[in-house]
């Protein structure tokens, strides 16, 4: 399995997996497992928000690291990068 598929297994797959036992857990005896069921989907639906808010901050420091380098290009030739010679 390629590490990109694994990734995408763990991102998206693992919560939904989580939250689909929930669902089986209520559907099977709702009066007995609802409280689970639904603590299950809060797991689930937990995992995948900190998924969301960790690619959020992975983003964040690509655009400081290119922010980063286009400062130490205008120090070293004193035009931005993306500015016409």
């Amino acid at each position: 399995m390629s590490r990109g598929r694994l990734v995408q297994l763990v991102r998206y797959g693992l919560p939904a997996a989580i939250c689909l036992s929930g669902l089986i857990a209520i559907a099977i005896n709702v009066h007995a497992n609802f409280e689970g069921g639904m603590a299950l989907i809060g797991a689930g639906l937990s995992v995948l928000l900190i998924n969301v808010l960790f690619r959020v901050g992975v983003s964040g420091e690509r655009d400081r690291v290119a922010e980063d380098a286009a400062r130490r290009e205008f120090d070293r030739t004193g035009r931005w990068p993306d500015e016409s010679a």
